[in-house]
């Protein structure tokens, strides 16, 4: 079978925000940004990945939710335990410093694990978890 990862979602709380991060921190390029009903939708992604994408979207935007479901899922969000992604580098070092220096939120410098991964971990402006394998 050929099968591809074409997108991934993350909810945001700030579109705004969350494509200043994703676009001018992380340097993915904008991919769609569609507003509908007072929500936004943007997609992005690496510039030398055209194939696979991050939808960035309202969370609980679903109108089959209640709106007890629709709390408690902002309330994981906000806690930053809602949703997470693993990104990769060759340049760990690199991109962590320059995350650090936007004033990302860091949860893990670089680190050799125990199962044999070096990464670090940071919450994007909505407070999802982003992991950064070095890849070697």
């Amino acid at each position: 079978m050929d099968i591809t990862i074409h997108y991934a979602f993350l909810p945001h709380t700030d579109p705004d925000a969350a494509l200043t991060f994703y676009r001018d921190t992380l340097g993915f390029e904008i991919r769609n940004d569609v507003g509908y009903d007072g929500m936004r939708w943007i997609t992005v992604g690496p510039p030398n990945q055209p194939g696979t994408s991050i939808v960035l979207h309202p969370p609980a935007a679903d109108p089959g939710i209640t709106d007890d479901e629709r709390r408690t899922i902002l309330e994981l969000i906000a806690k930053g335990s809602y949703t997470a992604i693993t990104l990769a580098t060759k340049d760990l070092d690199g991109v962590f410093h320059r995350l650090q220096a936007s004033g990302a939120d860091v949860v893990q410098e670089p680190t050799e694990q125990p199962y044999g991964v070096r990464d670090c971990a940071f919450r994007d402006p909505t407070g999802n978890l982003i992991r950064i394998n070095e890849l070697r």
